[in-house]
């Protein structure tokens, strides 16, 4: 298949794949005090967002994987300091940023894909679209094109001048942290509970390194023995992949290993299951509060779509700058100007 015919097939679907879930299409309802607006490039860069599909789509023919990149990106940006595309800068002299942070280094990937998108975006409008609107635009995308729903993306956000290591050391969830510890971070970017498990559903695409879940496998808890939680097979089947040696540490196991590269409810169906790969994932099941709403969206994937675009809207207003000294639209997104 030439490039041609791949594009116009997925673009097709996608035309498709819009026209049968436009129930689940969440519009996007401006508070009195949002400085941010879904309409705010009609005018001064009409294009934008068919920039950013294409820029999405041409990076999902060569990796299936970069849709779970892309949004784990802009969440790892958004959930650190503000989304202020803070993530995509490279270190300075003056500042040490999130690139190589521990929870980034050597796991968030899309750089690239960004950044190409961004100096396609400069030869049809130059110095309009902040690089922070690019990535939230990309994620959005990544999450249709794997079939997930669409929303309303609110624009107008201006790039930081600066990213911090500590930061993101400090304020990013780990998948070791307890669900107290997970919940009270996203209640201090102004998220609550029902956030932390439908932005959980994210896992429902990409991968995990080894290292991330292997204690479960082999000495959960500091027991010397396997999570009993886990189900026996997948055990079985986890260790066969994550061998418990230091080489194994990088390899790569799907969040979701039943619909890998599908956007759907199938990360809950998992975790009812007892088939969850990561601990902080597999404890949503141990709350009673969590664990109801897990059920609930186990078993209806339009209430899910619905609120994990709503979600991600929520996300996507934190620590915004939209006037002022503290920001702007950076030519290219790994630098300021």
């Amino acid at each position: 298949m030439d490039h041609k015919t791949f594009y116009l097939a997925v673009f097709l679907c996608m035309v498709f794949h819009s026209v049968n879930a436009l129930p689940l299409r969440t519009h996007y309802e401006k508070p009195d005090d949002d400085p941010l607006n879904c309409n705010f490039y009609d005018k001064s860069c009409p294009n934008l967002s068919m920039i950013v599909r294409w820029g999405v789509l041409s990076a999902f023919k060569n990796d299936t994987r970069i849709g779970a990149s892309l949004l784990r990106m802009h969440f790892h940006d958004c959930f650190v300091d503000g989304c202020e595309g803070s993530i995509l800068l490279d270190d300075t002299k003056s500042f040490k940023g999130e690139k190589n942070a521990v929870p980034n280094r050597n796991s968030v990937r899309g750089y690239d894909v960004i950044e190409n998108i961004k100096a396609e975006v400069e030869k049809s409008c130059p110095s309009i679209v902040s690089c922070v609107d690019i990535l939230a635009l990309a994620a959005r995308e990544a999450v249709v094109l794997s079939g997930g729903p669409f929303w309303e993306v609110p624009l107008g956000r201006l790039d930081g001048l600066t990213a911090s290591a500590k930061s993101a050391n400090e304020q990013l969830p780990s998948p070791f942290e307890p669900l107290e510890n997970i919940t009270s971070k996203f209640v201090s970017k102004g998220l609550d509970l029902k956030d932390v498990v439908v932005l959980s559903g994210a896992h429902t695409i990409g991968f995990a390194q080894c290292f991330t879940f292997k204690r479960r496998l082999f000495n959960f808890k500091g027991s010397g023995k396997p999570d009993p939680t886990l189900d026996s097979s997948v055990l079985s089947s986890l260790r066969n992949s994550c061998p418990n040696t230091d080489k194994s540490n990088t390899k790569l196991a799907p969040l979701d290993s039943q619909t890998i590269n599908s956007f759907d409810n199938m990360y809950y169906k998992n975790l009812v299951n007892n088939t969850g790969l990561l601990e902080s994932d597999q404890a949503l099941v141990g709350d009673p509060k969590t664990a109801s709403m897990v059920k609930d969206y186990s078993v209806d994937p339009n209430l899910f779509a619905r609120d994990f675009a709503a979600s991600m809207v929520k996300i996507s207003r934190i620590g915004v700058i939209s006037s002022g000294g503290g920001g702007q639209v950076r030519k290219k997104c790994s630098s300021v100007n």
